[in-house]
C-alpha cells in the first residue's frame, strides 16, 4: 500500500452516494492534476480497506471512469491513469489557492467553521452559476 497517490475519503452529508463520491474524486484529482497519467489509483481491497464499503461500489466507479476514458484496469496489476483533466488555467491555481487560503483565515477568524464555510460556498458557487444562466 501507498504506492498509490489517491486517499479517498467519503463525506456522509453530501448527498452523493459512495461510488459517485468516488467517481468524483479521481476527476477533481485529475483536474487539479493531483493525477498523472500512469499514476495507479488505490486497489479495490485498498479502498474497501480504507473506507469499509462494498468491493462492487469501488468496482462500479473504476468502471464509469474506465468507460469516461480516464482510467484502464490492467488486470492483476491494477487501475491506472490513462488521461488528465487538467487544463491550461493549471497556472491560475496557485495564486488563486493563496488567495482562498487568505479567505478561509478570514471566514475562520470571523468565527465560521469548515461546514459553515462549505456550506456558504456551495451555496454561492450555485447561485453564481444561476446568475450565469439567466
Amino acid at each position: 500500500m501507498g504506492s498509490s497517490v489517491i486517499e479517498f475519503h467519503l463525506d456522509q452529508r453530501s448527498g452523493l452516494s459512495p461510488y459517485r463520491q468516488v467517481v468524483r474524486q479521481v476527476r477533481q484529482a485529475l483536474r487539479l492534476g493531483l493525477l498523472h497519467e500512469g499514476d495507479q489509483l488505490p486497489t479495490v481491497k485498498e479502498v474497501v480497506a480504507q473506507l469499509a464499503i462494498n468491493p462492487n461500489t469501488v468496482l462500479k466507479a473504476y468502471r464509469e471512469l474506465e468507460h469516461e476514458g480516464l482510467v484502464a484496469a490492467r488486470p492483476g496489476v491494477g487501475t491506472f491513469v490513462t488521461a488528465t483533466l487538467a487544463d491550461a488555467s493549471l497556472t491560475a491555481h496557485g495564486p488563486l489557492r493563496q488567495e482562498l487560503r487568505r479567505w478561509l483565515a478570514k471566514a475562520h477568524r470571523a468565527g465560521l467553521d469548515d461546514e459553515s464555510i462549505e456550506a456558504l460556498f456551495l451555496e454561492t458557487l450555485r447561485t453564481a452559476a444561476q446568475q450565469d444562466i439567466a
